[in-house]
């Protein structure tokens, strides 16, 4: 390819980058997984060459020639703030408990002949939560200290092929088989048993799990030297969750404690493509673009198969959790630069607006407009490869008036207030080529 085509193609990922402010990111899914991804900003599609392909591209395994096995562990410490004024005696200034979510990747590739290469992959592809300080909200639950926290995540087991098709361009695929829980414990206000009779009860938890399945296809191609092109589809998953759900203090008037639920949570099809540039021998410059369609997640819906707990939310109107949410796009951006043939340093930049809008926010489920700034270093020597990362996600505040829940929401399925977060998300991997 000739030097005005590369410049124009550089001038085309610098372009990508100058627009990362418009574009819109995931809800649910974590932003990546891998170090040496994560810290290039999560734009790995185009280039694919770790063990974490098979969460970024499975068609970069084609172009394997040794086994490669790796291990990364990431943990994702988010920090939470809710202020809101819900009436005259009702003030809530509120802080989330220092917590941890942890995520991981597994991965190994066995090449068995010079076009085709198997693997497997084991990993978290979605993680989040909250856990706040019960003592925070006793203003708005009669002084009693309730527990509010969530989590909602999935584990994956991908087994992937790759097929080299020429020195050029390779096609991967995965099975990817998934594995969700949905925790969930709050406070559910007061519930009407007859009409205009109401009564307290008490601490609500769930703690759901469920399988679904879905597939990812991908291709790499290199059309030179210094340039990869990147592209990949991920298919629906609808985990159906079933489990038991718990009120305790429902036994004081007579009604059953528990009963046994089911859910059904569409995690949506992503479409993204990358590039990755090399326009000196020791600098990679990245870029990626996504669409996921979030907007299929309009509410989170629980069938209750006890029919008077079904009665109860029926009246109540607590079954639906409305949600709401768009679709959203993606565009990511990093760099790498070689200061030796051991040492590396990576950078990267992404913005991360909530898919989510302001009329179905919840403490437990609060999205925000994130600014993500990662950095990152790797070493290697004689096919051993120890990488570190590092994200700083400063979410943009969210104010949530009662005008604009409007009066015909159900209470505490959506909270107004004020809402402020940040994330702090270090990542370590280690990985071996035979």
């Amino acid at each position: 390819m000739s030097n005005p085509w590369r410049k124009k193609t550089i001038s085309l990922v610098l372009g990508l980058f100058l627009l990362a402010g418009m574009i819109r990111a995931n809800g649910l899914n974590l932003n990546g997984l891998g170090s040496k991804a994560s810290s290039m900003g999560g734009a790995f599609i185009g280039l694919a060459d770790d063990f974490s392909l098979v969460y970024w591209n499975p068609a970069g395994a084609g172009f394997l020639t040794r086994p490669l096995f790796g291990a990364l562990a990431t943990d994702i410490m988010p920090t939470n703030h809710y202020r809101a004024t819900l009436g005259p005696d009702t003030s809530i200034e509120a802080k989330t408990k220092f917590s941890h979510y942890l995520g991981f990747l597994l991965a190994y590739y066995q090449p068995v002949s010079d076009h085709l290469v198997l693997g497997l992959g084991f990993y978290t592809p979605s993680e989040t939560g909250t856990t706040w300080k019960g003592d925070d909200f006793k203003s708005l639950t009669g002084d009693v200290a309730y527990d509010w926290k969530s989590k909602i995540g999935m584990m994956t087991l991908s087994p992937l092929v790759a097929w080299k098709i020429s020195d050029r361009l390779s096609l991967g695929a995965t099975f990817n088989l998934n594995y969700g829980e949905m925790k969930w414990s709050q406070w559910p206000g007061q519930l009407e048993i007859s009409p205009g009779t109401y009564a307290d009860p008490g601490q609500y938890e769930e703690g759901l799990h469920g399988f679904g399945w879905g597939l990812t296809v991908g291709l790499l191609a290199k059309p030179a030297d210094w340039l990869n092109i990147g592209l990949t589809v991920k298919t629906p998953t609808t985990i159906k969750f079933r489990s038991k759900i718990n009120m305790y203090s429902l036994s004081v008037i007579g009604y059953p404690t528990r009963s046994e639920v089911r859910r059904e949570v569409k995690w949506p099809w992503f479409i993204g493509g990358g590039i990755s540039v090399k326009p000196v021998e020791k600098l990679t410059l990245n870029a990626d673009a996504g669409w996921s369609d979030w907007s299929q997640l309009k509410s989170l819906t629980t069938i209750y198969l006890d029919p008077t707990w079904a009665d109860l939310m029926e009246v109540n109107g607590v079954a639906i959790r409305p949600l709401d949410w768009k679709d959203t796009w993606q565009l990511r951006f990093g760099a790498e630069y070689r200061l030796s043939q051991h040492f590396a340093l990576r950078a990267g930049y992404y913005h991360d607006p909530a898919p989510g809008p302001d009329q179905t926010m919840h403490v437990l489920l609060p999205t925000f407009d994130f600014n993500g700034i990662t950095a990152g270093f790797g070493y290697d020597w004689n096919g051993l490869s120890i990488n570190w990362g590092f994200e700083y996600l400063k979410g943009k505040n969210r104010q949530v008036t009662s005008e604009e829940i409007g009066t015909t929401a159900v209470p505490f399925l959506v909270m107004p207030g004020t809402y402020e977060m940040y994330q702090v998300i270090p990542t370590i991997s280690v990985s071996y080529r035979f």
